[in-house]
């Protein structure tokens, strides 16, 4: 008798490489090269604000501090310019992008599906060959 088929059932996520691959850091590190002013802009924005708590801390020239926190609000102006900018600037680009990534995950879905039928089929003629062979040994007996 034919051992039944061992491998397990398709899974959703199989081929899926960008499941099991993508981390955190490695879509920050991908956004920050695909729109490099953002991650500038908060960085001064945090620069601007760091001096201007360390000048309030020493109590030096109010001034200073004054001028810091200007800093500050122009610094996170320019990360909203950078924000709003880029979503106009790279509209087309991301539209073009997500048609792309819903055809090839179209495209695996239908291969997926092919391969789940498939597994299935044989699956089922395993079955029967498995039902054929025991009612040999119950009619042969």
């Amino acid at each position: 008798m034919p051992a039944p088929h061992d491998s397990k059932m398709p899974s959703s996520f199989e081929g899926n490489e960008e499941f099991y691959e993508t981390s955190r850091v490695t879509k920050f590190f991908r956004r920050v090269t695909a729109e490099p002013l953002i991650p500038i802009g908060m960085a001064l924005t945090c620069w601007a604000l760091y001096r201007a708590s360390r000048s309030i801390r020493a109590g030096n020239d109010r001034d200073y501090t004054n001028k810091m926190f200007r800093r500050r609000i122009y610094a996170q102006g320019f990360t909203v310019a950078a924000m709003v900018g880029g979503s106009y600037y790279y509209a087309d680009e991301h539209k073009a992008r997500k048609n792309i990534e819903v055809k090839v995950a179209e495209q695996r879905a239908r291969e997926k599906n092919r391969a789940w039928i498939k597994e299935l089929e044989a699956r089922e003629e395993e079955r029967l060959e498995m039902e054929r062979l025991a009612k040999e040994e119950r009619g042969g007996q």
